[in-house]
């Protein structure tokens, strides 16, 4: 954008109410430079931003880390003369890692959040538990919320068991190799969540670098999963099976990154019996017929899937249904 353009857009900025920047060419300095520009304008005072969303796509820089899309937002965020007021936060394709300082800072400035997701599947995290726990008393009525499950811990659920808090909606988690080392949180606390917060849906990505072992220690049985997706490229039998029996009543879409086999197809057919909710199921590997014919034939809301009986070219293409 021309820097004539560039000074007339920031003129309407403030009225704008819902604001998506995406930095496309994050080779160029520039380009970061003008996001953050743009956010600055978007919260001036008296602005009517409420939902803000940040994305980055493009080839990186050799070792580059975000440090200057990062610095500039958190100045924003700590600008006393800015009139942030946020309802949502997505931060989900940013691919930097964040902050214990950054997160805080959203939370402190804007009290009104709804919505954070702040799961943006980069390789560390570096949001704490105990900045999770802050955000949730922070942010009274937050009713969905995305981190790493790497963030979580027992006393920061506590929080949601709160009697004065608003139904909570959804919990997004992503799980990486991090989680090897914390404490994964027991299935007594998951069946007080479900009984404090009846609508409560929990969505689920567990990453390559996860280690197998912690698979399982994760996925409780009364964790009301809405979506699963395994992208591990290991075995993953075991999963499935244990998905079909317990998730059969909240489960909406399934995703898969593992190895064919005779028992990987039985035990597909068996979410497909067991799991009527499905809308969604996208395995990455090559599946029986019988295994297709059973989604199709018990899953009465499925609309849309990627199951191949035959490799295919990358990348395979999904079939809508309606």
């Amino acid at each position: 954008m021309e820097a004539c353009g560039l000074q007339q857009f920031c003129r309407l900025l403030r009225m704008v109410k819902r604001l998506k920047i995406s930095v496309r060419q994050l080779k160029e300095a520039a380009s970061r430079d003008m996001a953050v520009r743009v956010l600055k304008h978007a919260t001036v005072r008296d602005n009517h931003l409420s939902a803000l969303c940040l994305s980055c796509t493009g080839e990186f820089p050799l070792f580059y880390a975000g440090d200057d899309i990062l610095r500039g937002v958190e100045a924003v965020l700590q600008d006393e003369d800015s009139g942030l007021s946020l309802r949502e936060v997505d931060l989900r394709d940013m691919p930097f890692t964040l902050s214990d300082a950054l997160v805080r800072s959203l939370a402190q400035r804007s009290p009104g959040l709804r919505s954070l997701y702040i799961n943006n599947q980069t390789l560390v995290c570096n949001v704490t538990p105990d900045t999770v726990r802050e955000v949730l008393a922070s942010c009274p009525g937050l009713r969905t919320l995305g981190v790493f499950y790497a963030s979580l811990s027992e006393e920061v659920l506590a929080e949601l068991l709160c009697p004065q808090r608003p139904p909570f909606a959804l919990l997004e988690l992503f799980c990486e190799r991090s989680d090897k080392y914390v404490s994964t949180v027991s299935d007594e606390l998951w069946v007080a969540l479900r009984e404090r917060h009846p609508v409560l849906a929990v969505n689920v990505v567990l990453n390559h670098t996860l280690p197998a072992k912690k698979f399982l220690k994760i996925l409780q049985p009364s964790l009301p999963v809405r979506e699963l997706e395994l992208l591990t490229y290991t075995y993953l039998v075991d999963e499935v099976r244990f998905a079909a029996a317990s998730y059969s009543g909240t489960l909406e879409k399934l995703v898969l990154q593992t190895t064919s086999s005779p028992e990987l197809d039985a035990a597909l057919v068996g979410v497909a019996e067991c799991c009527s909710r499905l809308r969604e199921v996208h395995c990455y590997c090559v599946v029986s017929r019988d295994v297709v014919r059973a989604f199709l034939t018990h899953c009465s809301q499925l609309w849309r899937y990627t199951l191949k009986t035959q490799k295919e070219k990358h990348p395979w293409t999904c079939t809508v249904l309606k």
